[in-house]
C-alpha cells in the first residue's frame, strides 16, 4: 500500500493525497492550488496521476483548497464516486458554481489584456466551466457523520466532526490489504473548541497512520474567547475616525462566524449602530446551505434557532448579491461594516473594495483568517506598501489589523493534543503546512510522543508497512 502526496505537501493550498491499494485508487481531497499564476497554472492542470485511473474521491470538506478542483479532474475523464457528507456535498455545488463563474470572468478580463497586446508566458483559461461542475456534484455519494461506508472491497471509510467548517469531516479509513491491516485517519483541516456555531473536532478510533493538516504548528491562537472583544475594539476604533470596516473573509464559515459575534455585539449595544453589508452572492448562498443543515451546529445555535431567531440576520445587516449595489458600497463615506469574498483576496468583490478604500488612514482592512504565501492578503497582513490591485499599485494607508482568535484551524497545542489521544500510532505524517510550522511540530511531536514523524514534498510516495 502506497500514499502519494500529490498537493498541499510543503504548502498551505491545493489537498490532494494518492492511496493506491490492490490496484485501486482512492483520493484524499482533490483541492485547488492558490497563490503565484504560474504555479497555479501547473499545479491545477497536471496531475500527478490519470483522472480516469482515479476509483473514488473522499472528500474532507467544502473549502476550495481541498474541494475546488473535482471539476477539473472531472473534466479530464474521472467517474467514480465523490464520498462526503451531505453539507459538504451541499456546500460543493454553491462554492464550485461561484469558482466557475470567476474563472469566467478572469477570462474575460484577460482577453481584454492581450487585445490590448499583453502577453502571457503561460495559458490562462478556466480550469473548467458550469457543465463540469454540474457532472461533479451528480457523482456525489453523501452519508452522515459515524456511519461505514465501503469505498471498495478493501476499504471501509467513516466520517467524525472535523470542527472546521460546516459538514467538515475527519476521515477513518480501515483498510485490508491480503493478510495486512492498516488504520489510517486523514484530518482534513482540524477546527478549534469552543467556536461558535458548530461542534468541537471530534476524536477519530485508534490509528496506525495520521495523516494531518499543519497550518499552524509553530502558532498559537488568540483565545477564541477574546474573539469578540477584539472586534469590539476595532469596530469602535475605526468608526472613531470616521472610517470603514473592510474585512475579507471566505464565503464558507468565517462569514457566518462574523455575522454571528456582530449580531451579539450589536445586541447588547457594545458597537455603533451602524450598516454591516455582507457583500459576496457566494456568501448569500452559503447562509442559506447553513440554515439547511442544523445537524451540524452546537447546542447553543440549536437552541438560538428554536427560539425563531436567526443567528445569520439582524435589523442592521444587509446581504448584497447585485453588482450595482456592490458597486455604490464603494460611494458611502460614512462608517459602515463591509465582508465580502474572497478571503485571501485574491478573486471576487474584495479587490474591488480594497482597490477602493485601502489608500484611506481613516480605514481599517480587518484580516480574520489565514492568507497563503504569494496571496494579495499575505502581502497585506505583512504591511506591504504599496501593493498591486488590478495592475495598479497603490498605497496601503488604512491601518491594517489581524485577529489571530478567528482562525478555525486548530493551532500548535490543540493540533499537539489530538496527536497526544491516539495510543497506537506509528506514524505521523504532516501535510497542508509550511515549512517553518511542519518541522518544529515534528521535532515536538517526536521528542515528546516518541513518534516517528514524516513531511512529504509534492509527489513523494510513501510505502506503508
Amino acid at each position: 500500500m502506497k500514499i502519494k502526496f500529490c498537493g498541499a505537501a510543503n504548502e498551505v493550498t491545493g489537498s490532494s493525497h494518492l492511496l493506491q491499494v490492490q490496484g485501486k485508487n482512492v483520493l484524499l481531497d482533490c483541492g485547488m492550488f492558490q497563490g503565484k499564476r504560474k504555479d497555479a497554472f501547473i499545479k491545477n492542470r497536471k496531475f500527478l496521476f490519470d483522472a480516469k485511473e482515479i476509483d473514488t474521491i473522499v472528500l474532507s470538506h467544502a473549502h476550495l483548497d481541498h474541494s475546488g478542483n473535482i471539476p477539473t479532474l472531472v473534466h479530464n475523464g474521472f467517474t467514480g464516486n465523490i464520498i462526503s457528507t451531505f453539507a459538504t456535498r451541499d456546500l460543493c455545488r454553491v462554492m464550485l458554481e461561484d469558482s466557475a463563474y470567476i474563472q469566467s470572468l478572469d477570462e474575460q478580463y484577460f482577453e481584454k489584456l492581450k487585445r490590448k497586446g499583453l502577453a502571457f508566458p503561460f495559458e490562462i483559461g478556466p480550469l473548467y466551466d458550469f457543465d463540469d461542475v454540474d457532472r461533479a456534484i451528480h457523482l456525489f455519494m453523501s452519508l452522515d457523520y459515524h456511519k461505514t461506508v465501503y469505498i471498495n472491497k478493501y476499504i471501509e471509510g467513516m466520517f467524525f466532526d472535523a470542527g472546521h467548517v460546516l459538514g467538515s469531516a475527519v476521515v477513518y479509513l480501515n483498510i485490508n490489504e491480503d493478510d495486512k491491516n492498516y488504520k489510517i485517519g486523514f484530518t482534513g483541516d482540524l477546527g478549534r473548541k469552543g467556536l461558535p456555531i458548530l461542534r468541537d473536532p471530534e476524536i477519530m478510533p485508534d490509528l496506525d497512520y495520521l495523516i494531518i493538516e499543519s497550518t499552524y504548528g509553530d502558532r498559537c491562537h488568540d483565545d477564541i474567547m477574546h474573539a469578540q472583544d477584539e472586534l469590539e475594539q476595532v469596530v469602535n476604533e475605526t468608526v472613531s475616525r470616521g472610517g470603514k470596516i473592510i474585512i475579507p473573509a471566505f464565503a464558507l464559515e468565517r462569514t457566518q462566524e462574523l455575522i454571528y459575534h456582530l449580531h451579539v455585539l450589536w445586541n447588547n449595544k457594545k458597537i455603533p449602530d451602524l450598516p454591516v453589508y455582507v457583500d459576496s452572492p457566494l456568501a448569500v448562498n452559503v447562509t442559506d446551505v447553513f440554515k439547511m443543515h442544523p445537524e451540524c451546529y452546537d447546542k447553543e445555535t440549536k437552541l438560538e434557532f428554536s427560539r425563531q431567531n436567526n443567528p445569520f440576520g439582524f435589523e442592521n445587516l444587509q446581504y448584497v448579491s447585485d453588482v450595482s449595489d456592490s458597486k455604490n458600497l464603494n460611494l458611502i463615506n460614512t462608517p459602515c461594516i463591509i465582508i465580502s469574498a474572497s478571503g485571501m483576496c485574491e478573486a471576487g468583490r474584495i479587490r474591488h473594495h480594497l482597490y477602493n478604500n485601502i489608500a484611506d488612514s481613516r480605514n481599517t482592512i480587518l484580516t480574520v483568517g489565514y492568507m497563503a504565501k504569494d496571496t494579495l492578503g499575505r502581502r497585506i497582513i505583512e504591511k506591504e506598501s504599496p501593493v498591486k490591485i488590478f495592475d495598479k499599485m497603490i498605497d496601503v494607508r488604512a491601518q491594517v489589523k489581524k485577529l489571530n482568535a478567528f482562525s478555525a484551524h486548530a493551532d500548535k497545542d490543540e493540533l499537539f493534543e489530538y496527536v497526544k489521544q491516539f495510543k497506537t500510532l506509528k506514524k505521523v505524517i504532516l501535510v497542508h503546512g509550511e515549512p517553518d510550522q511542519q518541522q518544529p511540530f515534528a521535532a515536538r511531536v517526536n521528542k515528546e510522543l516518541g513518534l516517528e514523524t514524516f513531511i512529504p514534498k509534492r509527489g513523494d510516495i510513501l510505502e506503508l508497512n
